[in-house]
């Protein structure tokens, strides 16, 4: 059979082709409906005769009331929210999350200058990830939206769903251990703290304006067991911005700590980094922690002491808690714990 090249072949041909109502022929590219494995080959071949790809994804999207798109804000940019394992590991996690939807993920920049716009963007759902210094914003716009939010690690307010990590207790864990060791004079190196990233010493009015979230949560831990730890923020998770502060708090001879406590894995190496540039041996003369549990090129041979957290399984959680969301139901937070890996970038300090 043919038809115009110059025409789009609908539904309702392929229908009237096949000797099927147009519900049926909808409900047998859907597979969803009652319909037999003899009509459903019947339409597809109609189908394949016509030239015809299947419904149209924008009228359905119409039908239901939805795009078919579940966002995902992160505050870095593609580039760097790419080379960080833990977003790899979470965003694998959500995507397996949200796999019975049938939707697809729009990963949300929101570095503050405007490039993304999340007052407009078309999504059914959001996930926000709680280490971002500009969580608040989001959350305000997106609930003025009304738009279902889950958020990982971050508090960001009565009526929002939350998958938690331990953030301050494995963080006191880790700095039990140096404690243990015989460390007294132990310094941190932050995630961002500020919405404008700032880099540099985290001072006491700086502190007091750190957003609650995952920064907040993993100093307050490291504070649990040493009040007077000095502690520098990083502009972001990476082993670029762990060197830069390694540089920081280990040119001073006279000030420079026994044992630093990073806040991820990414920032841990470059403090390593910071240290070997430096003439410094690990942990000889140095001991360092990171958080996360992740694969670090190029760390070896160190083995580095640090909390494993199970980040697929939180953005597993996160997915299923907007797949049950859209499906009207209301979901309850869920919290995860983190396992303490010692390594080898850990001893006790030189006498």
């Amino acid at each position: 059979m043919t038809h115009d090249a110059n025409s789009r072949p609908t539904l309702a041909a392929v229908a009237r082709l096949a000797g099927v109502s147009p519900s049926t022929a909808s409900l047998a590219f859907s597979g969803s409906g009652p319909v037999s494995g003899a009509t459903r080959k019947r339409v597809l071949a109609a189908a394949a005769e016509l030239d015809y790809a299947g419904p149209d994804p924008r009228a359905q999207s119409l039908r239901r009331g939805r795009s078919g798109i579940v966002g995902v804000i992160v505050e870095e940019r593609v580039s760097e929210a790419f080379r960080d394992p833990i977003m790899l590991a979470m965003l694998d996690g959500i995507a397996d999350g949200i796999g019975p939807l049938g939707a697809g993920l729009l990963l949300l920049t929101d570095t503050g200058d405007g490039a993304v716009s999340i007052e407009s963007a078309p999504v059914d759902a959001v996930v926000l990830f709680g280490c971002s210094p500009r969580l608040g914003h989001a959350v305000a716009v997106l609930t003025q939206r009304g738009i279902p939010i889950v958020v990982i690690e971050g508090d960001a307010g009565a009526g929002v769903l939350q998958i938690l990590l331990d953030n301050r207790e494995a963080t006191r864990a880790s700095a039990e251990h140096l404690f243990a060791l015989g460390h007294r004079t132990v310094s941190m190196v932050t995630l961002p703290i500020d919405e404008r990233r700032t880099r540099g010493r985290v001072t006491i009015e700086r502190e007091q304006g750190i957003p609650a979230g995952t920064a907040a949560d993993r100093l307050a831990g490291a504070r649990d067991v040493f009040p007077e730890l000095h502690a520098v923020s990083a502009a972001a998770s990476s082993i670029e911005e762990g060197l830069a502060a390694g540089r920081m708090l280990l040119h001073d001879p006279a000030r420079r700590p026994s044992a630093i406590i990073a806040q991820s894995d990414l920032l841990a190496a470059g403090v390593i980094r910071a240290a070997e540039e430096l003439g410094l041996a690990v942990p000889a003369d140095l001991s360092v922690v990171g958080f996360d549990g992740v694969r670090v090129d190029g760390l070896a041979p160190y083995d580095l002491t640090t909390l494993v957290q199970p980040a697929v399984a939180k953005g597993q959680a996160a997915g299923e808690a907007v797949l049950r969301m859209l499906a009207g139901e209301t979901p309850a937070s869920v919290r995860f714990t983190s396992v303490f890996h010692r390594g080898n970038t850990t001893a006790a300090p030189r006498a």
